[in-house]
């Protein structure tokens, strides 16, 4: 069963790098698997040296294709996933999504999980009110009382309140909701790090952040999961920081990650203000801690970030999670990490298969399990949405999705790694994020045409689909 894996998986590879017209790695991704890397990728490097015939690679690729057959019946997404890879899937959708009944017919009827896009971030809990604080009141943090933002839930709420009807409808279908994200360099307004909370007033000291920080991660965590809460079983986990690491020689993301940015802007694509503060990776730490102290002890707790398939990446997030599982402890005291998310915002080429694999394999080994938590592929820059190119990339997508849900399963069955689920940064084409530009990781750099889900823009399946669906 091994070999045949390993066959099928060749076989999908080289039917997608050919389509790609390029190989499935760079040279300094081969050396860091090579080096490196588990004795099943190594296996898979020495079995692809193995000569196929042209004939051999299609006869495989359509033995393990079932997206051009006829289905006689649509399978349900959540159903397949569970029985495929033992976990739950989910979707990214924002307020403006979920009121799309097309949308919203698919999420109650494919997902099992939802990501809120933008609802549960640090700006839309202030009213998007970036450009200044939208008012403070007081708040008692360990005997002490402090000067707040005032929040508003109502965004988030509106969409909990939808989905926990539909749970108390379908007690037997239920839809778990996962949070996103407590502390994140973007979408945090300025004036949050700033004395008096403006802007145009010195940065505050560290311990008055970690005031802050705390204060903001109890008050999200006891409203919507502490025992009181009308979504306290709603939630099965939570993204604690968001893509800490950066770019630039430095392991961490800083204050000067892109010269060209400004770290007076309301909020930032790049620059990090969390840096500027702490000069070190103590508020990251601290977050864990404090989500440790405040969060029901069966809510998830997540790092994220993307790019997590990058050789050096991988060596600088393993890093970071390694720092955050040595301060692990009993609430009030240590940190708590229970899997890293990797985004996989993914295109036709980038990462090799072998690079997924080893990501994988490394971030489960130190803080147990991870989870898919943003998942799309970009098209091709050659892609021009027409009838005629949609075709052929509907076959490549499938295919790309096809090779690394087959690592992924692989990795769970042959070398019982933890998923602990997968989801999708989006439900249908139309409302991706990668059709509009963005300086945010992982985004479009250039306006263009996209398809990377498994919904067409009319809601429709996509052989994509299927790339889950099949056994």
């Amino acid at each position: 069963m091994k070999k045949r894996f390993l066959m099928a998986l060749l076989a999908l590879s080289m039917a997608s790098a050919s389509l790609a017209g390029c190989g499935s790695g760079n040279p300094e991704e081969s050396s860091v698997v090579s080096e490196q890397s588990s004795e099943s990728v190594q296996e898979f490097s020495e079995g692809s040296e193995t000569k196929e015939s042209e004939a051999s690679v299609d006869s495989e690729a359509e033995e393990t294709s079932g997206a051009s057959e006829v289905q006689e019946e649509t399978p349900i997404l959540k159903e397949a996933v569970l029985k495929n890879f033992g976990c739950r899937v989910g979707c990214a959708a924002t307020e403006g999504e979920m009121n799309d009944p097309k949308v919203w017919e698919i999420i109650t009827t494919h997902f099992n999980a939802i990501t809120f896009g933008n609802e549960l971030k640090p700006d839309a809990m202030v009213g998007y009110s970036v450009g200044r604080c939208p008012g403070t009141e007081e708040a008692e943090l360990n005997g002490e009382t402090i000067i707040v933002p005032r929040l508003d839930y109502s965004r988030a709420e509106r969409m909990l309140n939808k989905v926990y009807d539909w749970n108390q409808e379908h007690p037997d279908d239920k839809i778990m909701v996962k949070g996103h994200v407590l502390l994140w360099h973007a979408q945090t307004p300025e004036w949050f790090f700033h004395v008096d909370y403006d802007k145009n007033k010195e940065y505050v000291d560290k311990d008055t952040m970690n005031k802050r920080l705390e204060w903001y991660i109890r008050t999200m965590l006891t409203h919507f999961t502490g025992p009181d809460s009308k979504y306290k079983d709603m939630f099965y986990g939570w993204d604690v920081v968001n893509e800490a690491i950066g770019g630039q020689p430095e392991i961490y993301r800083t204050d000067k990650e892109n010269p060209n940015e400004s770290l007076s802007e309301d909020r930032h694509g790049s620059n990090s203000s969390w840096w500027h503060v702490y000069q070190s990776n103590e508020f990251i730490i601290n977050a864990f801690i404090y989500a440790n102290k405040y969060a029901p002890a069966d809510l998830e707790l997540y790092y994220n970030d993307y790019g997590e398939c990058d050789g050096k990446k991988i060596t600088r997030i393993t890093q970071l999670l390694t720092a955050i599982k040595e301060r692990e402890g009993e609430p009030g005291v240590g940190t708590r990490i229970d899997a890293m998310g990797m985004q996989a915002h993914y295109d036709m080429t980038e990462p090799s298969f072998n690079m997924f694999q080893y990501a994988i394999e490394q971030y489960s080994s130190i803080v147990g399990a991870v989870n898919i938590s943003e998942w799309d592929i970009k098209a091709r820059d050659s892609y021009d949405g027409s009838d005629e190119a949609k075709e052929e990339e509907y076959q490549k997508q499938y295919l790309r999705y096809k090779v690394l849900a087959m690592v992924m399963k692989n990795q769970i069955k042959e070398k019982g790694v933890n998923v602990s689920g997968i989801t999708f940064w989006g439900t249908t084409d139309k409302y991706s994020w990668l059709q509009n530009t963005s300086n945010v990781g992982g985004g479009s750099t250039k306006k263009m045409s996209q398809c990377p889900l498994l919904f067409d823009e009319n809601g429709e399946i996509k052989p994509a689909f299927y790339a889950f669906t099949e056994e």
